[in-house]
């Protein structure tokens, strides 16, 4: 597998792990990241349980704003390099079981964020012969009539 693409799979799965703390994700990614790293050895296993507490902890602590924003970035790129470290270490064929394994991660991350919501507040606005344009779930009433 190429270079860059072990990276990207180590980028995405770090972005993952800081994604998914506090969310409802947390615990299943949590234990499956454990698993991934420990590779079958217990006590590998539970240091990297350890280290995901930590991560959650320090990312909860974190203030609202830059510090917050600084402190993930932190995160991702230390369990980036974490992840790194480990596909370097594996044979071929194993790091291909590996980045399957961290997609699937990231699918789960990002399946347990919350939708994004955006609300536009019109009331009081005119509009005459307005066109919308969106995506997504959308209820648009047009009272040309009155």
């Amino acid at each position: 597998m190429l270079v860059e693409g072990l990276i990207a799979a180590a980028a995405a799965g770090g972005g993952a792990i800081v994604q998914a703390a506090g969310t409802d994700a947390w615990n299943g990614i949590r234990g499956a990241v454990a698993r991934l790293i420990g590779r079958g050895e217990t006590g590998r296993e539970q240091a990297e349980l350890e280290r995901l507490d930590r991560t959650r902890t320090v990312l909860e602590a974190a203030q609202e704003g830059e510090e917050s924003e600084r402190v993930q970035i932190a995160q991702v790129a230390a369990w980036q390099t974490r992840l790194e470290t480990l596909l370097e270490g594996l044979p071929a064929a194993e790091q291909a079981q590996v980045v399957a394994e961290l997609e699937a991660l990231v699918a789960q991350a990002a399946a347990a964020q919350p939708a994004e919501t955006v609300h536009n507040d019109f009331r009081g606005a005119t509009f005459t012969h307005s066109q919308v344009q969106g995506s997504g779930t959308m209820t648009v009433t047009n009272n040309f009539n009155k």
